[in-house]
């Protein structure tokens, strides 16, 4: 079985941005390109120091029910620039249909500008499982126990 999910273009989309793409045979994460609207498109988005941005797409997503579109950062950028995806992984839900966007954040020192056409990040499909939750009044015990924030020690 072959997974298919649908892409619609905005209707202010340039159309020579390229849809999403794996570059390589391998690739988990089909990079995003950087779709902004008419009016940023020549100078680019401009993040500043410890700013953040909605990165605009072009496009929405029509993901089958079961799964789940993942927005990453790329590590390229990260390394780089400073720049990630604030909430990573950013969650697109199977019944979202509105315009997607990317929450870029610069942690950098410098100006970061996203170029029209850039790729700024990458998106993945997973599957999903919804579970009912339960209210107990305790849950079994585990050798880890309680112990969180750096409880497992450093290695």
């Amino acid at each position: 079985m072959t997974l298919q999910v649908h892409i619609c273009r905005a209707v202010w989309a340039d159309l020579h941005i390229g849809l999403p793409e794996f570059q390589t045979a391998g690739a988990a994460g089909a990079d995003l390109r950087a779709n902004l609207r008419p009016n940023q498109r020549t100078k680019g988005m401009i993040i500043e120091p410890g700013g953040r941005e909605l990165v605009p797409l072009g496009f929405s997503l029509e993901i089958p029910t079961g799964y789940e579109g993942q927005i990453r950062t790329r590590s390229g950028l990260a390394l780089k620039h400073g720049v990630v995806v604030l909430n990573s992984p950013g969650t697109i839900d199977s019944d979202f249909r509105g315009d997607v966007g990317v929450v870029l954040m610069n942690f950098g020192v410098a100006r970061f500008v996203v170029e029209h056409g850039s790729r700024i990040a990458q998106l993945l499909i997973k599957s999903v499982i919804q579970t009912p939750f339960k209210c107990v009044t305790s849950i079994s015990s585990s050798e880890r126990g309680a112990g969180g924030f750096g409880s497992t020690g450093n290695e």
